[in-house]
């Protein structure tokens, strides 16, 4: 089962190490002590309560979608030449970068600090992990 510190349960669920602490103390993160007497935890734990705290903020109206992955920001930059867009959003933690055509994103009104949401179905992804 992989461990991880508090630092990197921290670092992962996006808050102070300090947080992580008090939540093992209230009992909303289990943790046990490691090699050396460290606290660790489960990264199942840890995955557990990243997925509880993942709110995604919606855009108003109605929707419907076949994609699950749904990154909802602010667009933090926009580049355009003739007939190609490069549009960056930062979605939380994340920064998303997305190519359309120069038309789609003068259509969307696509423009520094207006909210979008990236949706993103994809038929490959990679997925890394370190040496185990």
């Amino acid at each position: 089962m992989t461990q991880m510190r508090v630092r990197d349960a921290a670092t992962f669920l996006g808050v102070s190490e300090d947080t992580v602490r008090r939540w093992i103390e209230k009992g909303t993160l289990e943790a046990s002590r490691g090699p050396g007497g460290r606290t660790v935890l489960a990264g199942t734990e840890v995955a557990r309560l990243a997925r509880e705290l993942a709110v995604a903020p919606e855009l108003h109206g109605a929707t419907a979608s076949s994609a699950r992955n749904r990154f909802t920001g602010l667009v933090t930059r926009v580049v355009t030449d003739t007939v190609m867009a490069q549009v960056e959003l930062q979605c939380g933690p994340f920064r998303v970068v997305s190519l359309m055509s120069s038309e789609a994103a003068r259509e969307l009104g696509l423009e520094p600090g207006r909210v979008a949401s990236a949706v993103v179905k994809a038929t490959q992804v990679v997925v890394e992990v370190e040496p185990a």
